[in-house]
This record gives structure tokens, sequence and C-alpha cells, in this order.
């Protein structure tokens, strides 16, 4: 009589790791969908496609786990040979620049050729948009990397800063059904998380992930009656790999 209880709660248990495992993968494959463009991804585009892979704070001293990840997605959603690829992010978790993680991990393991963009400086999703907006606003293709709800984010914020460049928003190859199966439903939900921070909360899409200044500003920006300055914006570094070598 006690092992049927038991086979229950085995079974309800699969279920949860079933469901959960399967509404990561359907918001996965909505997110890749959500806020695109009007421009044919099949189609040749007279002033070229930017492809923006956005990085993952990462330690190093070589591209972690995610770095990885987002830089393969990154390669095979060109559409084009001569796609210009901008690798996004900077010192965020140790010295060495997100972007030029990716860059050695594409180049060095991966045998990546192509025209090749380092942005260095940002620190955060909004400032990774900000950042790179002088490198793509005469591209006719737009294509932003990363996880699906988190390129998702960052096309809303593309929307937010330049509205006039969202209808060249096009789809990356960022989603793949049942890749990376067990570690997308904590990505999902993180994502979804701060998505909806991003829409909801006044300040927290500038200000949350640009560390304890950012907080600071951010908790500011809650309470209406606390005089503040408005934070300085620095000038993004552009950095052209190939004039780094």
């Amino acid at each position: 009589m006690s092992r049927l209880p038991q086979s229950k709660r085995s079974l309800r248990a699969v279920g949860v790791v079933v469901g959960a495992l399967a509404a990561a993968e359907v918001v996965s494959w909505a997110a890749s969908y959500c806020l695109l463009g009007e421009v044919d991804n099949a189609v040749a585009v007279p002033r070229g496609e930017a492809v923006v892979v956005l990085g993952h704070a990462d330690p190093g001293p070589i591209a972690g786990r995610d770095n990885r990840q987002r830089v393969r997605a990154g390669l095979r959603s060109r559409r084009l040979p001569d796609s210009r690829l901008i690798f996004s992010g900077g010192a965020v978790a140790g010295p060495v620049p997100e972007a030029e993680l990716m860059a050695r991990y594409a180049t060095d393991r991966l045998g990546y050729a192509g025209p090749l963009d380092l942005e260095t400086t940002s620190r955060s999703t909004w400032e990774n948009i900000a950042a790179v907006i002088p490198m793509i606003e005469d591209a006719d293709r737009i294509i932003i990397v990363s996880e699906p709800v988190h390129a998702l984010k960052a096309r809303l914020f593309l929307r937010r800063q330049r509205p006039d460049l969202a209808a060249r928003l096009a789809r990356a190859r960022d989603y793949r059904a049942g890749e990376y199966l067990l570690h997308k439903p904590a990505v999902v939900a993180l994502g979804l998380v701060d998505l909806g921070l991003s829409v909801w909360v006044p300040g927290w899409a500038r200000n949350s992930a640009t560390g304890l200044a950012g907080v600071r500003r951010l908790l500011a920006g809650v309470q209406p009656k606390r005089a503040r300055k408005s934070p300085r914006r620095s000038n993004p570094s552009v950095i052209s790999s190939r004039a780094a070598a």
C-alpha cells in the first residue's frame, strides 16, 4: 500500500519536469518570432546585414558556455557571405570584455574569418543596443542574437531607442528545438522576469545591470520626491578586430 503514493509522487515529479521543459521550448520558440520587422530573410539586401551577438557576463579567460552558445547561434544566423558580425559586451565579470572572449572563440576555435567588429564598453542590454546603433544603422537587415527571450528584450530596446530601425529587424537562428534542453527552463524563467521588469518598472532597463551605482539610480527613480541628477552617458568605444589584430 505504501508504494502507490510513492509512485504517484514520482509520476507527478516527472510530469512537472516534462511540463517545464515543454514550456521553455514553447516560450523560446515564440520569443524568437516576436518584435520582428518587415524585412525578408530570404532576399538579398543592397546595404547588407548586421548580425549582433550580445555577450553574457563572463569571468574568462576563455569564453564560457553561454557565450560559446551565442557565438554559434550568431554564425548560423548569417544569411549572406559578407554579413557583418558584431560582438557586443564589456568587461562585466572579469578583466577581458565579453566581446573579445566571443571573438577569440569565433576566430580561433570555429575558424570564422569574415567581417567582424567589437563593441567593448557596454555593461547592460540597454547599453549593448545604444553602443551598436552606429554600427548597424546603415544595414538593411539587422539580426540580434542571444537566448531567444534575451534577444526579444534587446529588440524591444532597439524599438525604444531607434524605432526607425525596427522594420529592419530579422529573425535570428537562436532557437533550435531541444537544444540545451536541460539548461533552457532556468534561462527562460529568469529572462521572462527580467523582460517583465524592463517593460513595467521605469528605469529598470537602463540601470538594473550596471552595478551598484545603477541600482542606486533605479531606487532614486522610484522615489519621485528625492532629488537626483541625470546619470552621465559615456561614449561607447567601437573596436574593429581586424584593426586590433
